[in-house]
């Protein structure tokens, strides 16, 4: 377990100073935080998309997805594949890397993290539902979509509900 902590702080700070490297000319446009959440968004954005159309494509292979007592379509069956995946990558990643200041405890920023996670996969299954479904844009493209909308949502949400920094009153 030792060893484990280890590499992975030894990873967190590799990527935190490569993020940091990159951060000088944006120094006067936004603090060190938000510039690490936009790159670490990103990196996730990348990995979330990227996964959803291996899914989709080659592991769903587009097709209808039968459970015998529900037909789930394929761009609806690859949101709840890649649910998991992405919750854990993504809290794992804004915790350590972009609100490592958080003095909330691990448990509670999972769950609040996890609150906001369903709020978006809520956002974004009525928004692919849409795009797809009555717009009838591709399903890869309405991910993508919906993703920047829901981009907004989380960043609010995790900067003020689920990694807040706790201030010490003035008593």
């Amino acid at each position: 377990m030792f060893l484990v902590r280890k590499i992975g702080k030894l990873f967190i700070d590799w990527v935190q100073s490569v993020i940091d490297f990159f951060y000088p000319p944006f120094s006067k446009f936004m603090t060190l935080q938000f510039f690490r959440y936009g790159a670490v968004g990103g990196f996730n954005l990348l990995v979330d998309w990227t996964l959803y159309f291996i899914i989709y494509q080659f592991i769903l292979e587009k097709s209808l997805v039968d459970f015998g007592f529900i037909a789930m379509s394929s761009h609806i069956a690859t949101l709840g594949i890649k649910f998991p995946v992405m919750l854990l990558f993504g809290f794992l990643m804004q915790k350590y890397i972009t609100f490592s200041t958080s003095e909330i405890r691990g448990r509670v920023q999972l769950l609040r993290y996890s609150i906001v996670v369903v709020i978006n996969l809520i956002v974004s299954y009525l928004g692919i539902k849409f795009l797809v479904e009555s717009v009838h844009l591709y399903p890869t493209i309405s991910n993508m979509i919906v993703t920047l909308f829901t981009i907004v949502i989380s960043y609010l949400s995790q900067k003020h509900f689920t990694f807040k920094t706790v201030t010490a009153s003035n008593d």
